[in-house]
């Protein structure tokens, strides 16, 4: 990823975040995915109401799906108003998959959706993290760090 895209990325007006993810898993590799969705369900993305907490991808039939992903049905949709837990296709090349399908067969990887944003353009896109599980000892270590961070901006403020 260059800077271009990591400019691009935080300047999208949609940002959500799977935080619980960092906290659980070591990301490996990351890749960018487009998602496959119903009109109301980017129109719920707009409007920040989705939720990556508990999801995860899985390789099916040589295509990627995620699973567990909540959008929330839109507000002022009619009786075409989507399920807000529904399977949801993502868009990778072949290389990329096949990438991901080999090390997912290495014990302890697995991939997990990291973020949600929108393009230039107006399309979802969806970051996605090969990722290996953390130990307990690990998410210790990470909380520790974390709250060093912490204490030393506190500090660097006071002067």
């Amino acid at each position: 990823m260059n800077k271009e895209e990591q400019e691009r990325r935080k300047k999208s007006p949609v940002q959500i975040r799977n935080k619980k993810a960092s906290f659980e898993y070591f990301f490996v590799d990351t890749f960018t995915a487009g998602i496959v969705l119903t009109g109301t369900e980017i129109k719920s993305i707009r409007e920040g109401k989705a939720s990556l907490v508990d999801s995860f991808c899985v390789i099916y039939n040589g295509e990627m799906w995620v699973k567990g992903m909540n959008i929330s049905p839109y507000f002022y949709g009619s009786f075409s108003n989507h399920e807000a837990r529904r399977d949801r296709k993502l868009l990778l090349t072949k290389r990329e998959l096949h990438k991901l399908e080999e090390a997912t067969k290495q014990v302890g990887f697995t991939i997990v959706p990291v973020l949600i944003f929108l393009d230039s353009h107006g399309r979802a896109k969806v970051d996605i993290a090969l990722a290996k599980g953390k130990k307990e000892f690990d998410k210790r270590q990470t909380l520790r760090e974390k709250q060093d961070r912490r204490e030393m901006d506190r500090a660097i403020k006071h002067f």
